[in-house]
């Protein structure tokens, strides 16, 4: 793959990443910040009452601006890099189009990257952790995002590997098998985080959680299906009717 064509797809990897960075912030906004909302309402009648924190940015300010921002950015980025793993992973990963080659990949991608971390350190809402401990936690998130990418790695080249004595479909059974079990070892070892407070409103953390989930899905989602059709209208163009015409006009007819 030449450098124009990997600068055309990194061009419409940000585009798609920007358009399916709209959709999630959509999602967001009306799923996700009710949800933050009463968390934070939650917070505000269990502070101890000296506790009067300055608000620096309104909340009206963090749910319309900030959170745009936030996410169209994010959007733009991610879809940058993910076009980029597309560019490696075309034509090595099977027989696909490239429009199939993105969904794979965005659907791989999304399970890897925040699916299997997800599994393990969920997602939570304000009120909801000990404040010293971020950084503790941070560390462990980031933690279980790079084993999930390297054992995902890892898994593919297993499976190509096994594919030439097993076939592709008991070489692909083994190397999820392989990250099943390889993931299920780090969700042994790695320590649990358990900060959710007793009184928590449970409908609210669920709730929350499966907002998250929804954006991600959507922004991962969205990404595929865009960036897909941009990848297969670059890749594999279709002829204009009158290229058609010109080539059924030039080429003989067999007697």
């Amino acid at each position: 793959m030449n450098s124009a064509t990997v600068r055309n797809l990194l061009v419409r990897g940000m585009l798609a990443g920007l358009g399916a960075g709209v959709l999630a912030l959509v999602v967001a906004y009306f799923l996700g910040e009710p949800n933050v909302d009463k968390a934070i309402g939650f917070e505000a009648t269990h502070a101890p009452a000296h506790e009067h924190e300055v608000e620096l940015v309104a909340r009206s300010l963090q749910s319309t601006a900030g959170l745009s921002s936030g996410v169209l950015v994010y959007g733009i980025a991610f879809g940058g890099i993910t076009a980029l793993a597309y560019c490696f992973c075309l034509g090595r990963v099977g027989r696909f189009t490239p429009r199939g080659t993105a969904l794979l990949l965005s659907a791989c991608a999304m399970a890897a990257v925040y699916v299997v971390p997800f599994l393990k350190y969920p997602a939570n809402p304000p009120a909801v952790g000990n404040p010293d401990t971020i950084g503790t936690r941070t560390t462990l998130y980031f933690l279980m995002i790079a084993l999930s990418l390297l054992l995902a790695v890892a898994a593919a080249l297993l499976g190509k590997r096994l594919a030439l004595k097993l076939g592709t479909w008991y070489a692909t059974v083994t190397a999820v098998t392989a990250f099943a079990l390889a993931i299920g070892l780090a969700f042994a070892f790695l320590p649990a985080v358990k900060e959710v407070p007793s009184d928590f409103p449970a409908t609210v953390l669920w709730q929350f959680r499966l907002s998250a989930l929804a954006v991600q899905a959507t922004l991962w989602g969205g990404f595929g299906l865009v960036f897909g059709e941009l990848a297969e209208r670059l890749l594999n163009p279709k002829p204009t009717p009158a290229a058609a015409s010109a080539s059924a006009v030039t080429t003989p007819s067999r007697p």
